[in-house]
C-alpha cells in the first residue's frame, strides 16, 4: 500500500475528481466518526469522498479527553453493552489498529470509606478487566491492583493524607485525538478515498425525494463544485441538526451539545506516577499524564451558543481548580495553568434536561433517500458507528458490497513500529537526534518517521527543535503541511502539534518561526504571513479574554473578537 500524501496538490485534485464522477459514498464531516466512515468505505471498495468545512478534527475530535477507554462510570449505570464494545475497541486499537498513537496510561481512583467502597469499586474495577479479556484483546494492558494508603501515596504523593484511605488502580488508554484523525485520514486516501479538508457543503442536490449530491465550496480557492454520489453521509457532530437543515427536512432525532473544558499543567506541579480519577456531584474528574503535562477535566454542561469555538468561562475553570484541589495537597492556581481547551459531546437528545444523562450511544437513520445519518456515541467507539453508517448506506446501493475490514486494516504508520521502536537507538545513532527525539516521533508517525527524517536529510536545519516550543522539530511543522493537510498556521501549532495548550504563551511566541517554516510549502508570500500570525495571535487574545468572563455568555461574546477565516 502506498502511503498517501496530503499536500496542496492532492487537495485540488481530490476536489476536482470528487466533482467528475459519481461516488458510490460521499461523507461529510471529518471527525473521528467522518473520517472512520470514509476508511470503512474505501476498504470495502467503494468509490468515496470525503469533505470537511474546517480542518480535520477542528471541533469535538481535537478537543476530548484523549483517552480511549471503555467508560468505567458505565458500569455503574448498568450499561453493560457499551462498555464491553468500547473495551474491545480499546484492545484493537492498542494491540493491532493504532500501537504508535493509542498507548496505556494508569489511573488511581482514591478510596474515601473503609470497608464498603472497596468491596464496591473493586468489583467494578474487576469486572471491568474481565470485560476486557473477555473482548479477546485486552491482554496487553495490566490487571488493576488494591493499594493501602501509604503505597498509594507513594505512587501519587500529591495527594493529602487526609483524601483517601485507600486506593484502586487500573489502567486504560490514551491517544492524541487530533493526531489520531489526521492519520486515519491519510489512510483513508491510501486505500483510494478522495478528501479534502476546507471545503464546506453549502447545499444538498435533490432529485425528487432523493439526495444525489452536494454543492462544496471551496473555503482556500475559492469556487465551487457538485459532488454527486449514491449515498452521503452526514457526520457531522454537534452540526447534525444544522446539516439536515440544509436539506430542509427536519431529523428523526436532535443532538444536543455538552461542553467539556480541560486544564493543561506542567508535569511538575502534580507530583505523581500515576494519572487520577475523582468523583464530583455530577461525574467524573479524570488527572491525566500528558507527555512534559497533565490534563485536567472535565466539565458536562449544555451549550447552544457558537458550536466552532465554544469558550471556557472563568466558572469553568474554578470549578475544575476547586474539584481537582479537593485532594491535592499542594493546590493548583490559575498560574499553573498553561493551557484551556473546550470541547462539545454530541449527544442524542433524551428526555433529560441534564446533559450528562443523555445517551452516550449512537444511532444512525436513513432519513432519506440517498442519505444516511449517523450521531451519537464516543470517540473509543468511532469505528463500530463508521461499520454502521456504512452498513445501512449499502442498502441503497445497487452493487454487492464486501462485508467491513476495519478490524483488520491497521492505520499508516502502524505497520512497521514496533520494529522501528526495537531500533530507535540505532536509528538515533544514524540520524545524530537524540534517542528521546526518536521515541517522540515514533509515538507520533509510527512508521512514518523515516518520511519525517528525508526532511531532515535534505535540510539539516529541520532537525533543529522549535526555538519555543522544543518538544517539536522545525521537521514536523513542514510535515503537517507538505504530507498531513495543515493548511494553516493555527491547523500546525493546535492540532498537527499542541503547541497552543502546552506553552504558557499558548504557541504565539512559536508563531512567527512555524510561519515562516510552512510559508514555502503552502506558497505563501510575506503578507501572508503577517496574516497567519495576526490572527493566530488574535484568536489566542479572544480565548484568553473569554477565559476571563464570569459566564457562557460573556465568555462566548468574548471569544467571537476573533475572526474565524484567515483571509488569502
Amino acid at each position: 500500500m502506498k502511503t498517501a500524501i496530503l499536500g496542496p496538490a492532492q487537495r485540488a485534485e481530490a476536489l476536482a475528481r470528487m466533482a467528475e464522477r459519481e461516488l458510490d459514498i460521499l461523507v461529510v464531516g471529518g471527525g473521528v466518526v467522518g473520517a472512520g466512515t470514509a476508511l470503512d468505505a474505501a476498504t470495502r471498495g467503494l468509490s468515496t469522498g470525503l469533505v470537511e468545512a474546517r480542518d480535520w478534527a477542528s471541533g469535538t475530535s481535537s478537543r476530548s479527553s484523549k483517552l480511549i477507554h471503555g467508560g468505567l462510570r458505565y458500569l455503574e449505570m448498568l450499561d453493560f453493552a457499551l462498555v464491553r464494545e468500547a473495551l474491545k475497541e480499546r484492545g484493537l486499537l492498542l494491540e493491532r489498529l493504532a500501537p504508535h498513537l493509542v498507548k496505556p496510561v494508569p489511573f488511581l481512583y482514591p478510596l474515601q470509606h473503609k470497608g464498603w467502597e472497596r468491596w464496591y469499586a473493586g468489583s467494578g474495577v474487576a469486572l471491568y478487566d474481565a470485560m476486557s479479556v473477555s473482548s479477546g484483546h485486552g491482554r496487553g494492558l495490566p490487571v488493576h491492583r488494591h493499594l493501602s494508603q501509604k503505597r498509594a501515596l507513594r505512587v501519587a504523593p500529591c495527594l493529602k493524607r487526609d483524601a483517601l484511605v485507600g486506593a484502586l488502580q487500573y489502567y486504560d488508554a490514551q491517544m492524541d485525538d487530533a493526531r489520531y484523525v489526521a492519520t486515519m485520514v491519510r489512510t483513508a486516501a491510501a486505500y483510494g478515498a478522495q478528501v479534502a479538508n476546507r471545503a464546506r457543503v453549502v447545499g444538498f442536490l435533490r432529485e425528487g425525494e432523493r439526495v444525489v449530491g452536494v454543492r462544496v465550496e471551496d473555503v482556500e480557492g475559492g469556487g465551487d463544485y457538485e459532488i454527486r454520489a449514491q449515498q452521503i453521509v452526514n457526520a457531522t457532530g454537534v452540526w447534525t441538526d444544522d446539516t439536515q437543515a440544509l436539506i430542509g427536512e427536519r431529523g428523526q432525532f436532535h443532538v444536543r451539545a455538552s461542553k467539556g473544558i480541560h486544564l493543561v499543567v506542567p508535569k511538575d506541579r502534580i507530583h505523581s506516577t500515576t494519572g487520577l480519577i475523582l468523583r464530583t456531584e455530577k461525574s467524573v474528574l479524570f488527572v491525566i499524564p500528558w507527555g512534559r503535562h497533565w490534563i485536567v477535566g472535565t466539565t458536562d454542561t449544555g451549550w447552544e451558543l457558537d458550536k466552532a469555538h465554544p469558550a471556557a468561562s472563568s466558572a469553568d475553570i474554578d470549578y475544575l481548580l476547586e474539584h481537582v484541589n479537593e485532594v491535592l495537597a499542594t493546590p493548583l492556581t490559575r498560574d499553573d495553568v498553561e493551557g484551556v481547551y473546550a470541547g462539545l459531546r454530541p449527544l442524542l437528545a433524551g428526555e433529560s434536561d441534564a446533559t450528562s444523562k443523555l445517551s452516550r450511544e449512537h444511532t444512525v437513520a436513513h432519513p432519506l433517500p440517498g442519505l444516511v445519518v449517523v450521531a451519537g456515541g464516543k470517540y473509543t467507539t468511532y469505528r463500530v458507528m463508521a461499520k454502521d453508517a456504512v452498513d445501512e448506506a449499502v442498502h441503497g446501493l445497487d452493487q454487492r458490497v464486501a462485508d467491513c475490514v476495519t478490524e483488520d486494516v491497521p492505520l499508516v504508520g502502524a505497520e512497521g513500529y514496533k520494529a522501528l521502536w526495537n531500533a530507535r537507538a540505532r536509528i538515533a545513532a544514524r540520524t545524530g537526534l537524540h534517542v528521546a527525539r526518536i521515541e517522540h516521533l515514533l509515538n507520533r508517525y509510527g512508521s512514518l518517521t523515516e518520511e519525517l527524517l528525508e526532511l531532515v536529510v535534505a535540510d539539516p536545519s529541520l532537525g533543529e527543535p522549535l526555538a519555543h516550543a522544543d518538544d517539536y522539530l522545525r521537521a514536523e511543522a513542514v510535515y503537517a503541511c507538505t504530507h498531513e493537510g495543515a493548511r494553516h498556521l493555527d491547523d500546525v501549532l493546535t492540532r498537527r502539534t499542541r503547541i497552543s495548550i502546552e506553552t504558557f504563551d499558548r504557541g504565539t511566541r512559536s508563531a512567527r518561526e512555524v510561519a515562516e517554516l510552512i510559508a514555502p510549502a503552502l506558497g505563501w508570500d510575506e503578507d501572508q504571513v503577517e496574516k497567519e500570525i495576526a490572527h493566530y495571535r488574535k484568536r489566542v487574545e479572544a480565548e484568553r479574554e473569554s477565559q476571563r468572563q464570569p459566564d457562557d455568555l460573556t465568555a462566548d461574546a468574548a471569544r467571537l473578537g476573533a475572526p474565524d477565516i484567515v483571509p488569502l
